[in-house]
Order: structure tokens, then C-alpha cells, then sequence
């Protein structure tokens, strides 16, 4: 017997917009700029047509800026350059996720600035 999936992909530009501004949580609530694109990505990676893409860069994005945090506390103890790497992190981490919110809503593809790529 054959299981026919009758599921399309819809175009929703409205939640890639949202996911991406969900990242934004992180100022309100602890990890939420981590916990909420994550949980919409895997949510509607396979309903939403852009999603998938969309949801790995903000994922991506919010790892590595955990990541540059972690390594600018030790820097701050040791070169006193660690001080500017988070101030840097917090200012990208606010700015690029509204840009790729514009960008989403465009319909073009999200652009982070400094991402590793952990997710492909």
C-alpha cells in the first residue's frame, strides 16, 4: 500500500518575518532570541515554503552570537578587548534580525553577518 502525501508547501511571508523578529526575545526573556525562531523553524520547515532556509540562518545566527558572548567574557578578564566583542554581539544581534525581517518580507534571501555554519 502507498501513502501518498497530499501536503503542499504554502508561501507564508508574513511568519518568516515573524521568525526572524522573534529572535528579538532575547532582550525580554533569557534564551528566547534562541528557543523561539528554533521552535517555529522546526515547527513549519516543511509547510512554509521559505522557512527552511529562513529558520537555519536565524538558528545559525543565534548560535554563533552564544557563541562570540561565551568567548568575549574570558576576553574581557584577560585583554580588556572582550568589553567591545559584546557590545559588538549585542548591537548585531539587535539590528540583523529586523534586517532580515525586511529582507524576508522582500522575498529575498536572509544575509547574518559573521555566521558559522553549524546547521546546513
Amino acid at each position: 500500500m502507498e501513502v501518498i502525501n497530499h501536503t503542499q508547501k504554502r508561501s507564508d511571508k508574513q511568519l518568516v518575518v515573524v521568525m526572524h523578529l522573534s529572535q528579538l526575545l532575547g532582550y525580554f526573556i533569557g534564551f528566547g532570541s534562541l528557543i523561539a525562531p528554533l521552535i517555529i523553524w522546526l515547527t513549519t520547515k516543511e509547510k512554509v515554503i521559505e522557512m527552511d532556509e529562513h529558520g537555519k540562518a536565524a538558528v545559525n545566527f543565534q548560535i554563533s552570537l552564544l557563541l562570540y558572548i561565551v568567548l568575549s567574557i574570558p576576553a574581557i578578564l584577560l585583554l580588556g578587548l572582550g568589553i567591545l566583542t559584546l557590545i559588538m554581539a549585542c548591537v548585531v544581534g539587535f539590528i540583523m534580525p529586523i534586517v532580515n525581517a525586511i529582507r524576508a518580507s522582500n522575498g529575498e534571501s536572509p544575509s547574518y553577518f559573521l555566521t558559522i555554519r553549524f546547521i546546513s
